[in-house]
């Protein structure tokens, strides 16, 4: 060893303890800092600064309760004269108290007018003179303006509605509604947008600020208004800039099952422009519908959000407002001629509202419009926008005009926050056309809608309208772009080329393979990285079948599928090795996805409607159905379907393995040809029996050697039931002396149930009576609960592919 390698391994000995004990001292430093900052805040808060940060109340005395005023507040609003005279009193009294609950029923299902005579003639009446907590209970009244009923409200609180026993029923048939979709618990306002939006199924529609997705919900309703196509011409793309809250968006648009939605996550303030092939030539997408419910201070939510009455200041709308320009702007550029906007908040602050209508009203040069619509939502009440405003500093500090402002908020504030000084112009832009809900006149949240009619292209994006008619192929450096008009044409204008289009010539004229390949493959992947950065969790690829998939043949000699049936929009989430699910999306999705595989990240598209069964191909086809699109599938199936009656439908929906023998006999005649595997079980109502369901049912289901199944969720067996008069409901367990009564009957030989379900059954012959049936969710493989079951277990799909999420249903039923 050299003296030098000496010398460092002797350093490094001697320093090794003293590195230790300088660690142990910062570590030390540290702990000591923070506890000094703990006390520090505990006496801010009226500690003692010993650890009791909370006084005599102590750790379990919990947050204090908020007070539900704001000086500031009533300030301003005061001054800007929002409210009628002799109402202020009114409006500050409604701001708090709570919102009252609201439902909505989904209108397009078939299910929906049984959904609404269940509700009115049962649990309706059972609120009728109901006291909760010294509070009288109101029975729910329908919303004056929403079409047909469907929207239903009550002073029913969310918090009652947990934790009152009387309504526990209504509560869960609530819960268990909104699983499958039927009902959506909605604030009464947010539902005006969509009313305002006047949907049509052949509507191209973007939702640019989607989540959480109820809005999205209502434009898919109105999307399937015509319950007998199953591929509306339309489609909705759902927007958010929230990664996490994009999957919030994914599962309340899966509650509706529809194959024409499609969620994206991008800057709604930048969201690109996409492209569609029309007779094989590229085209602009533009919409004919747009929602542009925008970010914003939420002072209309007091109500709900009861944080906003101790943090609401002037500088949240000053801070929203560039923003909320932005995305409105970007949105009336993705506008087709004669398509409508809608902008929303739920804000009563006219720098959020009518200061963005006048701003995007002046830079449009008369491309855009403010419509009347005040006749188009009958019973509403609302208060026309204003034309004069105020804005107010941090410091209190009003003024009238920008010109005023110190020269160091010049660049803070900014001019469009302001009205127009321009009599005239401001007269044009008919702002009392905008609408503004005050929560004391209608028992709501507060709320701002303004709807802009395009008249023609935006001044800024420099188009000349071109006669319309079809090119075949681009002419000279111009590219041409296609709108959609209000009777549904094309139109086509001339668009100069601009440095997006340079960009895009110069890539179509050095393509990349890999794409191309994509492109041939029908693969529609995640965008390169060298053309726009994403964030977020990085999604499987969207793979189309090609026409020469082997796996569709068999799928089509199983069912006997229509010939008209679309299989071009078969997709699935696997390039490469076994594909598990096949999924399915309407031919104008397709052809999106297909042309913008580079310009947007998806996030979720199309409807599952078959699963793999790797025991299948013993049965002649290796996928089975799911019940999931069951509805849009089942009009090109031909072969699978079994019809059964009413009886044999609270069978199958009430017992998880129900043998043959169970069954009505002209079911068994039916049964007893068909092959083993995956079918259609369907009921069609009897027009000659009044009291029995008058609505189809189309069930997934499993024909083994010995018995029948019906692979339903269990949310929506539960659906099925109530529509036929069984009304299913979990017991609670008393805490102390918990007995279990029995009903009459045998019970089957099944292993002990984790929950008691009571099921309350109207039939003709009876007034009354309750039996009382045993469920749980599946949450073992199937070939653990065949262990304790006589079926065999061939007469079923393998553990493997029964899908969690699709046959958690009920285990046992005691007949």
């Amino acid at each position: 060893m050299t003296e030098r390698a000496a010398w460092l391994w002797l350093s490094k000995i001697l320093w090794r303890p003293w590195r230790w004990r300088v660690a142990c001292d910062w570590r030390a430093m540290g702990r000591r800092q923070r506890n000094r900052q703990r006390q520090q805040q505990s006496r801010e808060r009226g500690g003692s600064g010993d650890g009791q940060g909370r006084d005599q109340v102590g750790w379990e005395g919990g947050y204090p309760e908020i007070v539900k005023e704001n000086a500031l507040f009533e300030r301003y609003y005061r001054e800007l004269r929002i409210v009628p005279e002799g109402e202020w009193d009114t409006f500050m009294a409604a701001l708090r108290e709570p919102l009252p609950a609201t439902l909505r029923i989904t209108g397009y299902k078939s299910h929906a007018k049984e959904i609404l005579q269940c509700l009115k003639n049962k649990y309706f009446k059972e609120l009728q003179d109901l006291v909760v907590d010294g509070q009288k209970i109101e029975v729910p009244q329908p919303l004056k303006w929403y079409p047909e009923e469907l929207a239903w409200h009550t002073n029913l609180s969310r918090k009652i509605l947990r934790k009152s026993p009387q309504l526990e029923k209504f509560h869960q048939f609530l819960v268990s509604e909104t699983e499958c979709g039927n009902i959506s618990r909605q604030e009464a306002v947010s539902m005006i947008p969509p009313l305002l939006l006047n949907v049509n199924p052949h509507h191209k529609i973007l939702d640019m600020c989607a989540a959480p997705g109820s809005k999205t919900a209502q434009l898919i309703e109105m999307l399937h208004a015509d319950m007998n196509d199953p591929f509306p011409e339309g489609f909705v793309i759902a927007n958010d800039v929230d990664n996490k809250r994009c999957y919030l968006l994914v599962h309340q648009a899966k509650r509706l099952s529809s194959p024409c939605i499609m969620v994206v996550n991008h800057d709604a303030s930048s969201i690109p422009s996409l492209q569609i092939d029309i007779n094989g030539r590229k085209e602009v997408l533009f919409y004919d519908r747009i929602l542009c419910d925008v970010p914003c201070s939420g002072d209309g939510t007091m109500r709900k959000n009861i944080d906003v009455w101790k943090k609401w200041t002037t500088q949240n709308s000053l801070q929203l407002h560039g923003l909320q320009l932005r995305i409105a702007t970007r949105g009336v550029e993705q506008l087709a001629e004669g398509g409508r906007m809608v902008y929303s908040t739920c804000s009563l602050n006219p720098i959020e509202n009518e200061a963005v209508i006048a701003s995007l009203l002046e830079k449009s040069q008369g491309a855009l419009e403010l419509a009347d619509v005040s006749s188009e939502l009958p019973g509403l009440k609302w208060m026309p926008g204003i034309t004069q405003w105020k804005v107010m500093l941090k410091d209190g500090q009003w003024f009238e005009d920008w010109k005023d402002l110190p020269s160091n908020r010049q660049t803070q504030i900014r001019p469009t926050m302001f009205p127009l000084k321009d009599e005239e112009k401001l007269k044009a832009m008919n702002l009392d056309r905008c609408i503004r809900i005050l929560p004391h006149h209608q028992n709501t949240g507060g709320f701002f809608v303004a709807v802009l009619i395009k008249k023609s292209p935006m001044p800024w994006n420099k188009r000349q309208p071109k006669l319309q008619r079809k090119f075949s192929q681009k002419i000279g450096d111009t590219s041409l772009t296609a709108a959609t008009t209000e009777d549904g044409s094309v139109e086509t204008i001339e668009e100069p080329p601009s440095a997006e289009d340079k960009e895009t010539k110069e890539t179509q004229h050095s393509p990349n393979v890999e794409t191309e390949q994509n492109k041939k493959d029908g693969v529609c992947g995640p965008p390169p990285s060298k053309k726009m950065k994403l964030f977020g969790f990085k999604e499987d690829p969207f793979v189309f079948l090609s026409d020469d998939d082997p796996l569709f043949p068999s799928i089509q000699k199983f069912y006997a599928l229509d010939p008209s049936f679309p299989k071009i929009n078969l997709l699935t989430r696997t390039q490469e090795g076994k594909k598990r699910q096949l999924y399915m999306v309407s031919k104008e999705l397709r052809n999106v996805l297909l042309n913008n595989s580079e310009r947007m990240k998806v996030i979720n598209t199309g409807i599952k409607v078959w699963s793999r069964n790797s025991d299948g191909e013993q049965f002649g086809c290796a996928f089975r159905l799911a019940q999931e699109g069951i509805y849009t599938l089942y009009p090109f199936i031909n072969a699978r379907i079994i019809h059964v009656c009413i009886e044999d439908v609270k069978v199958l929906l009430t017992q998880e393995n129900p043998f043959l023998s169970k069954f009505s006999s002209e079911t068994q005649k039916r049964v007893k040809d068909m092959a083993m595997g995956s079918i259609v079980l369907k009921y069609e109502p009897d027009p000659s029996n009044p009291d029995t369901l008058q609505c189809c049912i189309v069930l997934c289901g499993w024909h083994g050697k010995t018995s029948l199944r019906a692979f339903v969720p269990k949310n929506e067996r539960l659906h099925y039931l109530r529509m036929m008069g069984v009304e299913v409901f979990k017991a609670k367990r008393k805490e102390e002396g918990f007995e279990n009564k029995t009903g009459g009957g045998d019970q089957d030989d099944t292993e002990p149930m984790e929950e008691d379900m009571v099921m309350e059954c109207k039939a003709k012959e009876h007034d009354a009576f309750v039996i009382e049936m045993e469920a749980k969710a599946i949450d073992k493989p199937i070939h653990e609960l065949m262990k304790n079951s006589s079926v065999e277990p061939e007469n079923l799909p393998s553990s493997e592919n029964a899908e969690n999420r699709d046959i958690t249903d009920l285990s046992s039923v005691k007949n």
